[in-house]
């Protein structure tokens, strides 16, 4: 995960003696494990919090652009993007399922803690202390913006993403997540040249149109959204009257600011209950879709699994034995393992992720479906009104208010006098 956490590993096997000697146990020491995990914790909670005082407290961004400084250069740069809240999602699935694996303390933070912040004030995690989200933040320059409906479509990709994550962790088989991160190969300034391009692409996209990376790829910012639309307490543009200048619309690189909007198509009552009736019948109709062709894909997906691909290639070498065994065969036989144990394995497998994947189909269907009757549900507002799962606290709207600005004004007539 860190080069500063990497233990030193035996390249060859040992030699074997007649004599019956016995190699003596060794024990490496991680170069201050405990303080780099305690200091990343504290460095967590601090920006999360210098986050929630500029932009409840003083509703200014000038702390929101340091805290963003601070997070690319230490979590980014010199951490090296890990410990990452995001990938930390597949830690929590698996350990779920899996009573020998343990779970880093240091990593249940780094999943709870930002929830809890966004349970509580909003998605201040993703303003700036996330370092993917602070980098495509200081790179934006303009906003060009999308149709609704376009970002409602993209906006179903992290669900999406955030099922098959799950999927694939609950069934032990890899981490999506931190495989094809892109953003991690250019923290650390090296890796895969395909994840380093499309990790560029998105910095390129992010400068004319805000976090493309967060609104329509991010799983964690999918969770955090959940949580954050049903925060305690929720950031407000400005204390006085909405004037509908549009301004603050204008400058949201998320499109999190809906504007005011009359519903001049009337209809009658009855047809607005028939409408949402059809929507309620139409979602479980998603989900059963969903759960059948994702069970269906279930033998397919479960390749991912180093199980099943080994029950495979042997099953093919017992069939042609004379052909060159490959390594994965081959260390297979020398391990003792038998082609019953390596069945069972793979039934077990495969059985989990027709569980897991019926699952997740599910939760897709219902995604969609959601989606579908958000596009269609229409409220009126008289005012500009912050969309709390999508504003992620940059603060860019707040200096565009002339409400803020003048109460800006007032305060430096003060101190003049």
């Amino acid at each position: 995960m860190n080069n500063l956490l990497m233990l030193i590993v035996s390249r060859f096997p040992r030699p074997e003696f007649e004599s019956g000697y016995q190699y003596p146990e060794r024990e490496y020491f991680v170069p201050y494990e405990n303080f780099w995990n305690a200091l990343d914790i504290v460095m967590l909670v601090a920006l999360m919090s210098l986050i929630t005082w500029a932009a409840y407290k003083k509703r200014t961004r000038g702390p929101i652009i340091i805290t963003s400084l601070i997070s690319v250069a230490y979590f980014g740069f010199f951490r090296e993007g890990c410990v990452c809240s995001i990938g930390s999602i597949q830690n929590i699935a698996l350990a779920m399922v899996d009573n020998t694996y343990h779970l880093p303390l240091v990593v249940l933070l780094f999943f709870l803690l930002p929830i809890i912040f966004a349970f509580l004030f909003g998605r201040v995690f993703c303003a700036g202390v996330c370092p993917f989200g602070a980098l495509q933040e200081l790179l934006n320059v303009k906003n060009y913006r999308l149709s609704k409906s376009v970002c409602t479509a993209l906006s179903v990709i992290p669900w999406i993403y955030l099922c098959f994550a799950l999927l694939y962790a609950l069934t032990r088989s890899r981490f999506i997540i931190c495989q094809f991160d892109p953003f991690i190969g250019i923290f650390r300034l090296g890796g895969d040249f395909g994840l380093i391009a499309f990790g560029g692409i998105l910095l390129v996209m992010s400068i004319f149109t805000g976090r493309p990376f967060c609104r329509f790829l991010c799983p964690y910012g999918a969770l955090l959204s959940l949580f954050s639309s049903v925060s305690i307490w929720k950031i407000k543009i400005t204390e006085k009257t909405c004037v509908n200048c549009q301004l603050c619309h204008n400058s949201c690189p998320v499109d999190a600011v809906l504007p005011p909007y009359q519903n001049k198509n009337t209809e009658e009552r009855n047809e607005g209950v028939i409408r949402i009736l059809k929507y309620v019948v139409g979602l479980p109709l998603l989900m059963i879709i969903g759960a059948l062709l994702m069970r269906m894909s279930s033998a397919n997906l479960s390749y991912a699994n180093k199980e099943v691909r080994l029950y495979e290639l042997v099953q093919i070498q017992e069939a042609h034995p004379d052909n060159e065994m490959l390594p994965e065969v081959e260390a297979f036989y020398a391990q003792g393992r038998t082609l019953e144990e390596l069945q069972q394995s793979n039934d077990a497998v495969q059985a989990d992720f027709r569980l897991y994947g019926t699952i997740a189909g599910a939760l897709i269907g219902l995604v969609i479906g959601l989606k579908l009757i958000n596009l269609s549900v229409k409220r009126t507002r008289k005012e500009y009104e912050i969309d709390h799962k999508y504003c992620v606290a940059c603060g860019k709207c707040f200096s565009y208010c002339p409400q803020n600005k003048g109460v800006i004004i007032q305060r430096k007539k003060v101190q003049t006098v």
